[in-house]
């Protein structure tokens, strides 16, 4: 993989660090990890932006996340995903009641199936297909959070040297959110492993004013899944039947008599 060597210098968001150690440390910066349109480059920090950039070296890579196209899990035993990266169709099956959502997230097509029928109305239609985009958004947050650090929408920021609650070494990140997702207000830290760059613990606020977190969970027991490394260990709960898919039946997306 190609890449350039850069000083890691901070902006004026960094904090809690020394500017003459940064300015003299280089840092290998892979060329192939461009930040999503819409990313705030501007307002991040290069310090984390370096940080995300190995987080998605340890993770597999840029090339290996873009080929990878089906992931499919179980969100914390309330419902069975499966996501198409190419072309956006997700397959939700609800574990707790008779609710199967097929959404093409990115034009907001699809189908419904609740309570033994095929949902027609329009306004119900419209309604579990909004219901099923942000199921989606939530429940692959939870999953692949890492290899969207420098997402549309995403400010960026070094907080500093850090410890996880289980005392690994670690440089705490802030992701706040502008215009994008369904609550733009959260935001989040996530401490990056100074070993191995791995993201190994988060932390939710659900007003980024907030000053104390609703919650702080590990990211832990990483395993590879085609070319990618993705972790199942939340805590007290996992995220399980966790695979990389390289070929699925398209009918998988279109028909309700499947299940995943």
């Amino acid at each position: 993989m190609g890449g350039i060597l850069l000083a890691a210098c901070t902006s004026s968001s960094d904090t809690q660090s020394d500017p003459a150690d940064e300015q003299s440390q280089q840092v290998f910066i892979p060329n192939d990890n461009f930040p999503a349109e819409g990313f705030d480059l501007e307002g991040s920090s290069s310090i984390a932006i370096i940080i995300a950039d190995k987080v998605m070296n340890a993770m597999g890579g840029r090339k290996n996340w873009d080929a990878t196209r089906y992931i499919t899990w179980n969100f914390f035993g309330s419902r069975k995903l499966l996501w198409d990266k190419q072309t956006g169709n997700v397959r939700i099956e609800s574990l707790k009641d008779d609710l199967k959502i097929l959404v093409n997230v990115n034009e907001m097509t699809g189908k419904v199936w609740k309570n033994g029928s095929e949902q027609t109305d329009p306004d119900s239609l419209a309604y579990y297909l909004e219901r099923g985009r942000n199921m989606w958004i939530n429940d692959s947050y939870w999953l692949v959070m890492p290899f969207k650090l420098k997402d549309s929408g995403v400010t960026l920021t070094y907080i500093g040297e850090s410890q996880t609650l289980l005392g690994e070494v670690s440089e705490e990140l802030r992701l706040t959110f502008t215009n994008v997702g369904v609550t733009p207000q959260n935001a989040y830290h996530v401490w990056v492993s100074t070993e191995t760059s791995l993201v190994k613990q988060w932390a939710y606020y659900s007003v980024h004013t907030d000053s104390v977190p609703a919650f702080i969970l590990p990211w832990d027991n990483y395993q590879t899944y085609g070319q990618i490394l993705l972790s199942d260990d939340r805590g007290e709960r996992d995220l399980t039947d966790i695979a990389v898919l390289s070929e699925v039946p398209e009918r998988i997306f279109q028909s309700f008599d499947i299940s995943l």
